[in-house]
């Protein structure tokens, strides 16, 4: 994962952001509390300004995790990271019993919101990343990623490479020594230097499917202690949901029953985790057909496809339709991230049309995954080609901070609707 700061201006100095934050939304509501309240309450306005400070180190936190990873758009995360910290906040309060001022915690609460979305609109005004690049091999064409201006370094002088942010070029092979002492001297100016082809990862999301790349770890499989971790969390996750989620489950399945003839669940066998087949459990979308894991076509779905329903077309928009998968997780078949696990029929096809297909069953389908959030659905080779993309780059980069920007951009998605059909 390549960390890249797109903006030199006061505003992305994260020690101004975390201090305009507390000052503004920590100090300055206490403050006013102070005087007007009675002198009974002022300890119970100072476990509130210890919970407040607290919160926002923390939704700070975790939105600098979140944002570091590619395409993020950092004011789509705000709201989720602080929201967040201010729920877990106001959840100590309550089941600890603690004493809180309310009328300070959301006054805090709308303050750091409104601060960190001023902020974000500073920093866009500045977000150009100017990438110095170094093509030796006189094969590389810059590829056009928005806020992103390439310019292509010729003389081994940092003086002549004008105003770049950073400088990027092949380190796996043989650089000539001016060059090298070229690199080595920006490194020590505090330039960053980074291998090309990790920045355009990092730039775009995706990894190339030239061959099967290792993580970060420089190993072909994930990261073992995060997947038991993870494991045990989904399993935890799906319990708490299907019990707070069993009345809606219900209405959703009484409602797809009413509307049109067939049963409430769709049924189908997809290929899971190792390349072990799993039947998987959704709410049906469409008018029963004939049996999807057999005909290639029919398991596809189209651009407005006809065959959904008009029940089904909500659901399929709010992504609904995929809460019957919790009864997967809950077998070990699924987790709530992951690549999305395909129709059998479709994968077979996909394995015999893909190189390295396979590879993506290296961790356990999921419910909502990285391809998902930046490119929606899809059914054509060539589609499912730059699908992988994404599905391979979340699998070098599986961590728990990455589930967490997935399950950020999932809300967006669910909100927006993005990529449903």
């Amino acid at each position: 994962m390549v960390i890249v700061n797109r903006s030199s201006s006061i505003w992305s100095n994260w020690l101004v952001q975390l201090g305009g934050c507390i000052f503004l939304a920590a100090v300055l509501p206490t403050l006013h509390r102070y005087h007007s309240i009675d002198a009974g309450a002022i300890d119970t306005l100072g476990y509130t300004f210890i919970g407040i400070l607290n919160a926002i180190l923390f939704g700070f936190w975790l939105l600098r995790n979140m944002t570091t990873y590619p395409g993020v758009e950092k004011g789509s995360y705000i709201f989720p990271s602080i929201g967040i910290a201010y729920f877990l906040l106001l959840m100590i309060f309550v089941f600890g019993r603690f004493e809180y001022n309310r009328v300070t915690l959301l006054l805090s609460f709308g303050i750091s919101l409104i601060w960190l979305f001023l902020v974000q609109y500073q920093e866009q005004r500045s977000a150009i990343l100017k990438v110095g690049y170094i093509d030796f091999s006189e094969v590389f064409s810059p590829i056009e990623i928005r806020s992103v201006v390439w310019r292509r370094l010729v003389s081994p002088h940092i003086s002549a490479w004008g105003d770049v942010d950073i400088v990027a070029t092949d380190l796996r092979i043989d650089v000539p020594e001016e060059w090298d002492r070229a690199l080595a001297s920006a490194a020590l100016a505090g330039l960053p230097v980074f291998h090309l082809k990790h920045l355009i990862e990092s730039l775009t999301g995706q990894v190339e499917l030239e061959h099967l790349s290792e993580n970060s770890f420089g190993s072909l499989i994930p990261l073992s202690a995060y997947k038991r971790v993870k494991l045990t969390l989904d399993w935890i996750v799906a319990l708490v949901a299907l019990i707070v989620l069993f009345p809606l489950l219900f209405v959703t399945a009484i409602a797809i029953r009413v509307s049109s003839p067939g049963p409430a669940i769709f049924k189908q066998v997809r290929i899971g985790y190792r390349g072990d087949p799993f039947t998987v459990w959704k709410f049906r979308t469409m008018r029963v057909a004939e049996d999807a894991n057999v005909d290639r076509s029919v398991a596809m779905t189209r651009d407005n496809d006809n065959r959904i329903t008009k029940i089904g077309r909500i659901l399929r928009k709010t992504r609904l339709d995929e809460l019957p998968q919790i009864i997967n997780v809950l077998r070990g078949e699924m987790s709530w991230i992951g690549p999305r696990p395909e129709a059998e029929v479709l994968s077979r096809w996909y394995e015999q049309e893909i190189p390295f297909y396979r590879y993506r069953h290296i961790v356990r389908p999921g419910i909502t995954g990285w391809a998902q959030v930046c490119q929606g659905h899809v059914a054509e080779v060539e589609e499912v080609r730059s699908k992988l993309h994404y599905d391979f780059y979340y699998i070098k980069n599986f961590s728990p901070w990455f589930d967490l920007l997935i399950v950020a951009r999932t809300i967006y998605t669910m909100m927006t609707g993005f990529g449903s059909r």
